[in-house]
């Protein structure tokens, strides 16, 4: 269940959570099921069904299902959120960081 529109809101809060950043490094080498998924994590199968539908909620992972088999994979389209609001972020600062340079860089005030 992948929202329409994911957020840097839903995305930062996915990645707030130990767990679920180690999910999303395993899953950046590629799809695996919810049971390989789930063996490094001293956690109940449960457990781990949670996390991966915060993931899924916040656009960043998603599922399928073959049969009995879910396989997770990352979902690229769910950074965007996140990178957009970080190059936002940097280019605010940058253009503040250029402003405070040039003052600080201008001519010095008459004594």
């Amino acid at each position: 269940m992948t929202p329409a529109v994911p957020s840097a809101g839903g995305v930062f809060e996915a990645l707030a959570d130990p767990t679920r950043r180690g999910m999303v490094e395993m899953l950046s080498r590629g799809p695996l099921t919810v049971t390989r998924l789930a063996e490094p994590f001293d956690m109940s199968l449960a457990a781990v069904v949670q996390h991966l539908r915060v993931l899924e909620h916040s656009g960043l992972v998603r599922t399928r299902k073959a049969g009995r088999v879910r396989t997770c994979s990352l979902d690229p389209a769910g950074f965007q959120a996140a990178e957009q609001w970080i190059s936002r972020c940097r280019a605010e600062w940058a253009n503040r960081l250029d402003r405070l340079g040039a003052l600080l860089e201008g001519p010095d005030p008459v004594e």
